[in-house]
């Protein structure tokens, strides 16, 4: 059981959410693995005047998804590469290849990580870690042009 003295908690902070700002981001990927989004959804927070409250971002695609993860060292993600391609690898003898090999293992990836993300906005600024980014992962192996919804909720500036 955790001490209470191992706990702090700093001080709440509250402010009216009278401000809803839309965008849309496209990206166009070049094949399968991850694009750095962080310093685009940082932009929008800045465009947005953003002062606090949150920013959601909402993928609009079945074969690719959204994920924060480490951005520090890229052999995190080529060993995430690795782990979503072993839980679903292509030839699993999906039933599902319309689109190709490539198409079913997509969807199940996407299922196990995430369509939807929602980030703090504090003070002006993404609420991440020091060593967090938002990636777009592209499942298919051919490029895509993808779709995500960006929306901040909270006060601006």
């Amino acid at each position: 059981m955790t001490s209470p003295k191992s706990l702090s908690r700093s001080p709440s902070s509250t402010v009216s959410a009278t401000t809803l700002v839309s965008s849309l981001l496209t990206v166009q990927t070049s094949r399968r693995g991850f694009t750095d989004l962080t310093a685009e959804i940082a932009k929008f927070v800045t465009d947005a005047r953003a002062k606090e409250g949150a920013v959601t971002l909402f993928i609009r695609h079945t074969s690719a998804s959204l994920t924060i993860q480490e951005n520090a060292d890229p052999s995190v993600l080529e060993d995430l590469t690795t782990a979503l391609d072993r839980l679903a690898p292509e030839d699993a003898g999906w039933r599902h290849d319309t689109e190709g090999p490539d198409d079913m293992p997509a969807h199940v990836k996407t299922m196990l990580t995430a369509t939807s993300l929602q980030v703090p906005v504090l003070s002006g600024a993404l609420g991440l870690g020091t060593w967090q980014a938002i990636y777009l992962i592209e499942h298919r192996a051919r490029p895509h042009r993808r779709e995500i919804v960006l929306q901040f909720v909270g006060a601006t500036a």
